[in-house]
């Protein structure tokens, strides 16, 4: 199974007070985001997490990853970047600044930062983000798939398809206009 993920921000305990999450200590956070994770995904599944990781240097780093089922590829976030002084490259399935997928003949684009526009975006593909700790209202067929924006859990590929198809159908006007106007901008150019 593919699962995504965003933003948890292992060892940061300045995430709890400025996400409000709910709990009393770094230690509580760090155990229950691990936990929802080991309860979700499996040692044979794939995870994309979309970047945010961990706060630290190559052993926090590896301590945190250890103790996380699933074979995973990391998008890198602006929190990640400063850990590649400390070469967390070897830790990971891959490393990406981004990254497109394919998943039933649909193009998924996965970045950190959610993006106005992105490739293909006007021919209904789609693109899954972090960053935004679920602040942020998306556009057209995109999706915060950050910790903070989805009960502290990893979606699976399933659940992130279903809610990009209902959320959709609910903004199609909206979203028709804005794919409409991007491509018309792209054909003017």
């Amino acid at each position: 199974m593919i699962y995504f993920t965003s933003d948890t921000h292992f060892n940061h305990d300045s995430i709890r007070k400025h996400c409000n999450r709910p709990w009393d200590s770094v230690e509580e956070m760090d155990k229950a985001l691990i936990d929802n994770w080991n309860k979700c995904i499996n040692p044979g599944d794939t995870v994309y997490h979309l970047g945010d990781f961990a706060f630290g240097g190559h052993e926090i780093v590896k301590n945190y990853r250890n103790k996380l089922n699933g074979k995973v590829h990391l998008i890198l976030g602006n929190h990640d970047y400063r850990n590649r002084i400390h070469n967390i490259e070897d830790l990971f399935s891959s490393t990406n600044n981004m990254l497109t997928l394919k998943y039933n003949h649909e193009k998924i684009v996965l970045c950190h930062y959610p993006m106005r526009s992105w490739d293909s975006s006007c021919h209904g593909s789609y693109q899954l983000h972090g960053h935004s700790h679920g602040l942020i209202e998306p556009i057209g067929k995109q999706m915060d798939v950050g910790v903070d924006a989805n009960g502290y859990m990893p979606l699976s590929i399933t659940q992130v398809m279903q809610k990009l198809l209902i959320t959709g159908n609910k903004n199609e006007d909206e979203r028709e206009k804005d794919e409409n106007i991007t491509c018309r901008t792209k054909l003017q150019d």
